[in-house]
């Protein structure tokens, strides 16, 4: 199973300036929960917005560098080397970046995205593509008002392919 992770702004904005463009903690717990104890796989920029290898998880980098090395890390040259090197994994998670997001989609190598969607519009340079509502399902949704922890309302929001 693969699976496409991503926190998207209503307009589908992601990040700026390869950082992202809101805090929610709610996000990145639940994000830590699901993706604990299964392989990740990032675009080079992603992994270095993050800094180091998340704890408890396989981190495989993709990057069309041949020389990039980073400890703790798996580096693939590709998507689908990246998959293969997951292969025996029952569920990986795509974490981004826009790059990946996109490839992942245009190959239809994903069976479900699981997309926290924050409920407005940013200024981004770099967004998610638009979800196709004939090729994915929203099967789930739990929507949650902001608070005194996250400040902007937002959805979990769960699709499987048609």
């Amino acid at each position: 199973m693969i699976t496409i992770i991503a926190a998207i702004a209503k307009n589908n904005a992601l990040g700026k300036n390869n950082d992202l463009i809101w805090h929610l903690p709610a996000d990145l717990k639940r994000f830590k929960k699901v993706t604990t104890g299964h392989y990740i796989l990032m675009g080079r920029n992603t992994f270095e917005s993050i800094g180091k290898p998340l704890p408890n998880r396989t981190t495989i980098i993709i990057t069309r560098n041949k020389d990039y090395f980073k400890d703790g890390c798996l580096i693939a040259n590709s998507l689908e080397e990246a998959i293969e090197m997951a292969k025996e994994e029952e569920q990986i998670f795509i974490i981004g970046g826009a790059q990946i997001y996109k490839e992942t989609i245009a190959k239809d190598l994903a069976d479900q995205l699981d997309i926290t969607l924050v409920h407005k519009d940013f200024d981004a340079d770099v967004y998610f593509p638009e979800i196709n509502t004939q090729v994915w399902k929203e099967v789930a949704r739990e929507d949650f008002k902001a608070d005194e922890k996250n400040k902007l309302d937002y959805s979990f929001v769960s699709y499987q392919k048609i």
